[in-house]
């Protein structure tokens, strides 16, 4: 007796094929969502850096304003260290090493409209012996996308005692002790908390503005 190797039945086949099919699909839809959740998780933790930076240089930039002059009022006589108003901040520091060729630099930051709301942009010019040189690259872009967003300053008195936060600063020959920039984005997912920044040499300076001229010399 001969024995005919039974095979499969095309029913089988295209049941096989099926689940194969379902198989690959439910891999694919896998493989394709862990890429979506990888390229989320790169691009917010890529977000955040982005922020963390801004604000560190920001931070080294208006703690490190020095008392220079970059200006001076024809009228008064009297010299400008810092020119503050609620979206435009400029005033005289030292750059990095990475941007910088050394001295003193006039540093503007500046609130500006952009094509995607409100951008944050930064420009830098060499102080020379006649004033700021022609600035050497366009302004760039810090941050973009942003909602609403202001500068804003805070003085001290006599005895110590901060003031309220004002929207400009207008005090000629002093340096602002405290600077803060408060920002909200278009995006909510991009969190800024307010940053506050102290001058370095803005309390001194605006603690001497703020002591009476009594006329009187101090004894040796």
């Amino acid at each position: 007796m001969t024995h005919r190797a039974r095979g499969f039945t095309l029913v089988e086949v295209l049941v096989a094929i099926g689940l194969l099919a379902f198989g690959m699909t439910l891999a694919i839809a896998a493989l394709r969502g862990a890429t979506q959740a990888s390229n989320h998780a790169e691009a917010t933790a890529q977000r955040g850096e982005r922020l963390r930076a801004v604000q560190g240089f920001l931070r080294s930039q208006l703690s490190g304003a020095l008392p220079i002059s970059f200006q001076n009022d024809t009228d008064s006589g009297q010299a400008t260290l810092v020119i503050g108003k609620n979206d435009e901040l400029r005033f005289v520091a030292g750059m990095p090493g990475y941007l910088g060729r050394g001295g003193a630099y006039l540093q503007t930051f500046k609130l500006v409209s952009g094509a995607d709301g409100r951008q944050l942009t930064f420009e830098f010019q060499q102080l020379g012996p006649d004033g700021p040189l022609p600035a050497e690259r366009p302004p760039q872009v810090l941050l973009d996308g942003i909602a609403d967003a202001r500068f804003e300053y805070r003085t001290i008195d006599s005895q110590g005692r901060p003031g309220s936060w004002q929207g400009a600063w207008n005090q000629s020959g002093t340096l602002p002790p405290l600077l803060r920039l408060r920002l909200r984005f278009s995006d909510p997912k991009n969190a800024w908390p307010d940053l506050v920044v102290a001058v370095r040499l803005g309390a001194a300076s605006a603690v001497a503005s703020a002591q009476p001229d009594t006329g009187e010399v101090a004894p040796p």
